[in-house]
């Protein structure tokens, strides 16, 4: 199943090259990257399930 998203900051920034999971229960199913029209595809198995979206935790992490 494909899920696709256009992502808007009121503040107009792009989140072009943000890291992106989707859950399932809490659990990340799936991962994409913001391109640079906001645009995100997750590729997913089908099913019924409530879904959320969140930014991958890894990009807060310092080098």
């Amino acid at each position: 199943m494909t899920i696709k998203l256009k992502l808007e900051l009121a503040s107009g920034q792009s989140l072009e090259g943000a890291p992106l999971e989707l859950l399932s229960k809490g659990v990340p199913i799936a991962r994409a990257m913001v391109d640079e029209r906001g645009d995100v595809t997750f590729d997913a198995k089908p099913g019924v399930a409530e879904l959320a979206v969140r930014v991958d935790r890894s990009i807060l992490r310092s080098g």
